[in-house]
């Protein structure tokens, strides 16, 4: 069998990418809200998978909000070095935002052995040392997306965004109910789906808003 292939340019693949996506969720009917489509989209870009397009849940106003802590240069905080490795830093850069994981964190080590907790949830407590702005992008851990939760609660941290899409069948749902719940400024991703290509997609949808126009 021979398949025939069309040669684009990188640029030209997203885009023509994005046109299939619009055109997919039109013939399904599917009409997106306008200031959360790139992001929904993005998401679908990064998974091929369009079940985002309904599951895909937004707190009020959160984007105007995530895009105003990205102006002011926020820090992002993931919770696994993949969601890290998959934020465009340029973009970050162009926003003066730094980005920060500290799962493998000596201290972060020590502190999750000595509390008897896991390295997640005391990744998370360090970060409440970080001053400014504060983003939260966590694809991995229901655990630290629990902790994130649990710290806001204490008075300890008041995030400007947290993104839950940690992905796999064990207390995940939980977790991501458990911030919807929550007076947090959330974007989750509802059921069992996520990951930290998701979390990453997410985050570069809102730095893109500001750095592509």
């Amino acid at each position: 069998m021979s398949l025939e292939f069309e040669n684009h340019k990188p640029q030209e693949i997203e885009g023509r990418s994005f046109e299939i996506i619009g055109q997919e969720l039109a013939a399904a009917g599917l009409s997106l809200d306008p200031q959360l489509e790139p992001i929904i989209k993005r998401v679908i870009h990064t998974t091929a998978d369009f079940s985002y397009a309904d599951s895909l849940t937004f707190s009020p106003h959160v984007v105007t909000q995530a895009l105003s802590a990205l102006e002011a240069g926020a820090t992002i905080v993931t919770d696994t070095n993949m969601v890290k490795a998959g934020i465009n830093k340029p973009a970050l850069a162009q926003l003066g935002g730094h980005l920060v994981c500290y799962i493998s964190d000596p201290q972060v080590s020590a502190r999750a052995k000595a509390d008897g907790s896991t390295r997640a949830v005391a990744a998370m407590a360090k970060a409440t040392e970080l001053e400014g702005p504060l983003i939260f992008a966590i694809g991995n851990a229901p655990t630290a997306l629990k902790a994130v939760v649990d710290l806001y609660q204490a008075g300890l941290l008041s995030p400007e965004l947290v993104i839950g899409v940690p992905v796999g069948f064990v207390n995940v749902v939980e977790a991501k109910e458990l911030l919807i719940a929550s007076d947090l400024p959330y974007i989750v991703n509802r059921g069992r789906k996520g990951g930290s290509n998701v979390a990453a997609a997410i985050v570069n949808a809102l730095m893109y808003l500001l750095t592509r126009k």
